[in-house]
């Protein structure tokens, strides 16, 4: 019978792929000020806005020697993760991202989706002269290979849990091709983060609609999936080791270190009512792929949390940027 062995959630933020320069040179702010907002309560609102009532924790978060440690302290805890993830030896890692119209788009977006393909394409969707700035266009093309290639997925696992996801009454959308689209960037970071350099490991991809008002699962129905994850992986016949991993997250693109901590701690004592209870309209813009890390929670039930960091990652005096987390179950 399988065995679920190993769990691990990464943050995927750009940030990740930048340089320590970057970071402490606050290259994200024009970004920043560009970009549509929504405040800790989950409301639209501007950068003025934000800017004109900040959080008091963000000026000392933003000084170039603290985002210099910051940046060291994220690689490292990048490192841990796809450390512990090469010496777990899985034969399979199932992924629970999202999709932000790369694939996926407004005219067929189901909450919930199995890849079942052979293989998944990795390839560069960030052209070389995209009108970006050459440091956050290297930091985006970062999620791709160049040239294109392709990953493996466990077919058979995937089949498997389609069946055993439907028969416990999930309406589950399946792909097994997306044309000559490659994947999107929640599974690549995975794929160039967490496994480079490394033989691939086959995945599964689990979509779930994070981001796309109307039909976004609850917190409660992304825990409950998870569950049913386990369960699948428990019934799978073949003597395989599995993991679990949730991609994305956590606050962003307003950083809401209270709601992050939350989380974790939650995680840590494996209380399901505080993750199933966290208001849907807290998990809005970046902020919803806090639903991979509760869908993954409750496929790790049988886990402990083994370790988890947190890295504040304010980048402008408005509080803007992201909450960056890591952790590993064990």
């Amino acid at each position: 019978m399988a065995e679920l062995v190993l769990g691990l959630a990464t943050s995927h933020t750009p940030m990740l792929n930048a340089t320590a320069a970057d970071w402490r040179e606050g290259k994200f702010a024009a970004v920043d000020a560009k970009r549509a907002h929504r405040d800790k309560a989950g409301a639209p609102v501007d950068y003025a806005a934000l800017a004109a009532a900040p959080d008091p924790r963000a000026a000392a978060e933003i000084a170039s020697a603290r985002m210099a440690e910051k940046h060291a302290r994220a690689q490292a805890g990048l490192s841990r993760v796809a450390t512990a993830l090469a010496d777990a030896r899985l034969d399979a890692l199932i992924v629970i991202g999202d999709d932000q119209n790369e694939l996926i788009d407004a005219a067929n977006l189901p909450a919930i989706l199995v890849y079942r393909g052979a293989a998944i394409a990795n390839r560069q969707r960030v052209a070389a002269d995209a009108p970006l700035p050459d440091w956050y266009r290297a930091a985006l093309a970062a999620f791709y290979d160049e040239p294109a290639r392709d990953y493996p997925v466990d077919a058979a696992l995937a089949e498997h849990l389609i069946g055993a996801l439907t028969a416990s009454d999930f309406d589950v959308a399946t792909s097994d091709g997306f044309g000559d689209a490659g994947e999107g960037h929640a599974f690549a970071f995975l794929h160039k983060r967490l496994m480079g350099g490394r033989p691939p490991i086959p995945i599964v991809p689990v979509f779930l609609n994070a981001y796309y008002p109307p039909n976004q699962p609850s917190p409660a129905r992304c825990y409950a999936l998870g569950q049913a994850i386990r369960a699948a992986v428990a019934a799978y016949p073949a003597p395989v080791r599995v993991g679990v991993a949730a991609s994305g997250g956590l606050s962003h693109f307003t950083v809401d270190e209270d709601l992050d901590r939350a989380v974790l701690a939650a995680l840590g004592a494996k209380d399901r009512a505080a993750l199933t209870g966290l208001p849907p309209a807290k998990l809005r813009a970046g902020s919803s792929e806090i639903r991979n890390w509760i869908c993954a929670a409750g496929a790790l039930e049988g886990l402990d949390l083994a370790w988890s960091d947190y890295i504040p990652g304010y980048r402008t005096p408005a509080g803007t940027g992201t909450g960056i987390g890591f952790a590993l179950w064990a």
